[in-house]
Order: C-alpha cells, then sequence, then structure tokens
C-alpha cells in the first residue's frame, strides 16, 4: 500500500474516532424526547416520568415525556423506530409491546428485535394470580385442583386479546390442561372490578395492577408467577414455591433508541439510567407502583436484548400455538 493511502486511512480512523469522541461528549445537545406508547397515568408511563426526571439532571438536558398511545404501544414504538438515531428520541419500551407483537401482528411496522438499540431495562413487576373470595382455594395446588376439577364452573378474565394477563393466564390454563371461558375486558380495571364482585373467578396481572385490592382483601393472592417474591406482597409465593414451574412472566419497562444510535451514546444514555434506577427516591416510588429495579446482572445493554430475544421467542411460541391474532 503506497504511503499516501496508508496516510488516508490513517486520517479517516482518527476522523471516526474524533466523530465518535466528539458525539459523545457534545451529546445531548437539546431535549431528550421520550415517548411512552400508552396513556398517562399507567404504569409504563409512571416509570418513564421516574427515569426522566433523574436522568435531566444527569444529562444535563431535559427529558421530555411525550404520550403516543394506540394499536397496543405499537404506534408510539414505530415513531421511534423511524426516528433519526442520534439518541434525542428513546421508547420506554413495555414487554407486552415488544416481546408479544411480532407474533400478534402480521403486518407490524418495525422489527422490535432489529429496529431499536437497547439502553437497558427501567423496572420491572411480576405477574400474580389472584382469584374472587368464593373460590374453595387459598394456595395455588388447591386452586389447579379445582381448576381441573371445575372449568365449566370458571370464568378467566383478562385485559384484553394479546395483554399480558390474557397470555399469562393462557399459560398457566394450559399447564392446567383445563379448557375455561374466557372473558376479555377493555383493560384490567373492569376485569379486576368483575373478580372483585364475584362475576369473573380469576385474573392474572401485575402485582401493579392488582395490589391495592389484595391489601384491601378484596381478592385472594395465590401466587407470583416470577422467580423471586414480590418486595410490595413479600408473603405471596412464588409459582415455583408452591410446586408449578415454567409459568413465570416478569414484565419489565426498558428505553430503546432507534437502531444505528452510536454505541457512545447508548453507553451514555445507560449510565444515566442506572443512576436514575439505583437512586434511593426512584426505588421507593418504584415499590410504590409495585415495581422494581432490574438485578445489577440485568441493567447493562447486552442484557437487556439478550431478555428481550427470549421472551419474543418464549411468548411467540405461545400466542402461535394459540393462534392468536389481532388484525
Amino acid at each position: 500500500m503506497s504511503k499516501w493511502k496508508i496516510a488516508l486511512a490513517s486520517a479517516t480512523l482518527l476522523t471516526v474516532g474524533s466523530i465518535q469522541a466528539f458525539a459523545q461528549q457534545s451529546f445531548p445537545s437539546r431535549y431528550i424526547t421520550m415517548i411512552v406508547p400508552f396513556a398517562a397515568g399507567g404504569p409504563t408511563d409512571i416509570v418513564g416520568r421516574i427515569v426522566a426526571d433523574h436522568m435531566s439532571r444527569t444529562l444535563g438536558q431535559q427529558v421530555v415525556i411525550e404520550n403516543v398511545a394506540g394499536v397496543a404501544g405499537t404506534i408510539g414504538a414505530a415513531r421511534v423506530a423511524k426516528a433519526e438515531p442520534d439518541g434525542h428520541t428513546l421508547l420506554v419500551g413495555p414487554m407486552s409491546t415488544m416481546s408479544f407483537s411480532p407474533a400478534l401482528y402480521p403486518k407490524l411496522a418495525f422489527n422490535p428485535l432489529t429496529d431499536f438499540e437497547p439502553i437497558g431495562i427501567a423496572a420491572s413487576a411480576p405477574i400474580m394470580l389472584v382469584t374472587n373470595n368464593t373460590i374453595p382455594a387459598t394456595q395455588l395446588s388447591e386452586f389447579t385442583d379445582y381448576l381441573k376439577a371445575n372449568p365449566a364452573k370458571l370464568t378467566n378474565g383478562n385485559a384484553g386479546v394479546g395483554s399480558t394477563s390474557h397470555l399469562a393466564c393462557l399459560l398457566l390454563n394450559n399447564r392446567v390442561g383445563a379448557s375455561v371461558t374466557l372473558v376479555p375486558y377493555r383493560g384490567t380495571g373492569p376485569a379486576l372490578q368483575d373478580v372483585v364482585s364475584g362475576q369473573v373467578g380469576y385474573i392474572c396481572d401485575q402485582v401493579t395492577s392488582l395490589m391495592s385490592q389484595v391489601q384491601a382483601k378484596a381478592v385472594k393472592p395465590l401466587a407470583v408467577l416470577s422467580p423471586t417474591r414480590s418486595p410490595v406482597l413479600p408473603d405471596v409465593p412464588t409459582a415455583s414455591e408452591a410446586g408449578m414451574s415454567g409459568i413465570d412472566m416478569v414484565v419489565w419497562n426498558a428505553l430503546f433508541a432507534p437502531k444505528g444510535t452510536p454505541p457512545e451514546i447508548v453507553e451514555k444514555l445507560n449510565s444515566a439510567l442506572q443512576k436514575a434506577i439505583t437512586d434511593p427516591a426512584s426505588r421507593e416510588k418504584f415499590l410504590q407502583l409495585g415495581a422494581e429495579p432490574p438485578p445489577e446482572s440485568q441493567r447493562s445493554p447486552q442484557a437487556l436484548r439478550q431478555i428481550h430475544a427470549a421472551d419474543v421467542t418464549k411468548w411467540g411460541e405461545v400466542i402461535r400455538g394459540a393462534n392468536i391474532k389481532v388484525e
């Protein structure tokens, strides 16, 4: 190779390196838009606002929440997928939108696995199984025995076709081998109300959504569907402790950037996110919500990439196995 070609190649490498270093040093150069793909007030929105507030102080620029709701979060996610990959537009991606959508929506406008750069998990909450107070069971084993013997007597409410509550209890029902009547609602609120009133037998949903009714003893908690107990309901055993494995569902909310966002910027965003979720005030707010930050081993972009891919595979198999589609 001639001397001038070597010099040109060296200059190019130096220039690229300088641009990358400058991008990291100058980022963020303006406010950051954090898209929440659901309406204000829900768990994903609250988690987003907790981390946005702290990240604003760390990054020195305002992180602004924008709610872009519709089609189970896919409208907001599609907007971020098409945004400029400069770190100034982020997605608060809930596990349901990012992991269920590929199997639920044949004409999805984006690929959750390839159209985003993972930044990190902000918080997670386990799914919990609760029944109305008339069901003659106080333990998971008693409930599954009753479910097997009386499938025609029981109804299973959920927050809508393809929701976390639908798929979590679908996996449970399949494991038990019970064919019960599924009752979809427009959200967890009305479904839970009918469990409380006794019109519906049971529901699986996030601890976040069920915690207040459990604490009021309006429903009976039988198990959390996660590897560990919930810190806000420590007396409720895990499904594994109660004798049933393989039905865990831990619902996470994580930050994603558009594909092609420079790794230096992803690293800076991850660092700011980690400071946010380990702050004692943030942790207390998560706890009040029934959520908690991920363990240290699950806080990196690489960890999120692996967890996300595993959930897409796991829940895709459940959805396709049940032939669930949302047109």
